[in-house]
């Protein structure tokens, strides 16, 4: 049972979403979820779910809505625009996403609500570029650098802002309320000792461990 414990700083949430290319594979799977844990991050949820082709594309609707409908995928991680904005992707641009929504409907996934006094900037730099072959060349040791096979089976996705990370969570976790957790369960997390539940793979509050938010 291993106890971590925190500086006291505020939490900040974000989702990470481990893709089907590191589900198929449990070392690499494995050795993400170690990495995790080895930042002191707090796993607030997680469970293993699979998207369908409709939930892919609406979770990258979503992502086109916010950004302006335009396409390609940055450096900072940034996915292309969906259906409804196809008209102003490239040919290019559309291959990728249609590529993407089937490449993140093809397998299990394991979907991840983190905490960390700078739980989105922290996710971000470990993954690493979005591009793999950037990840490899400039970060070597990041999860994509290490682990990531092309643009789009590049092992693992994380919201770009505390806004973006709300409606992610909110996105995979519908039962879990944000407001609720901020109020009853963040101040317990920061400033008491909590313990990794290998079995479920979240971390827990020593008092009232069985107590679930929704």
């Amino acid at each position: 049972m291993a106890v971590v414990g925190r500086s006291g700083r505020p939490l900040q949430l974000t989702l990470a979403l481990l893709k089907p290319d590191a589900v198929a594979h449990p070392l690499v799977l494995e050795a993400v979820h170690e990495t995790i844990l080895s930042n002191q991050f707090l796993i607030v949820r997680a469970k293993q779910l699979r998207c369908g082709r409709e939930e892919s594309r609406r979770f990258y609707r979503e992502h086109a809505a916010r950004r302006g409908g335009h396409g390609g995928a940055g450096a900072a991680g940034r996915e292309p625009a969906g259906p409804r904005d196809s008209g102003r992707l490239s040919p290019a641009g559309r291959f990728f996403y249609q590529r993407l929504v089937e490449f993140m409907a093809s397998g299990p996934m394991w979907a991840y609500i983190l905490a960390h006094e700078n739980a989105v900037p922290l996710w971000r730099s470990l993954m690493g570029p979005t591009k793999v072959f950037r990840a490899r060349n400039s970060v070597p040791d990041s999860i994509r650098g290490a682990y990531g096979l092309t643009d789009t089976r590049n092992t693992t996705h994380g919201s770009d802002s505390p806004a973006s990370a709300s409606r992610e969570i909110a996105f995979f976790f519908p039962e879990f309320n944000e407001q609720l957790w901020y109020q009853q369960e963040e101040p317990r997390l920061r400033c008491g000792q909590v313990y990794y539940n290998a079995e479920k793979r979240v971390h827990c509050v020593f008092r009232d461990e069985e107590t679930e938010l929704t």
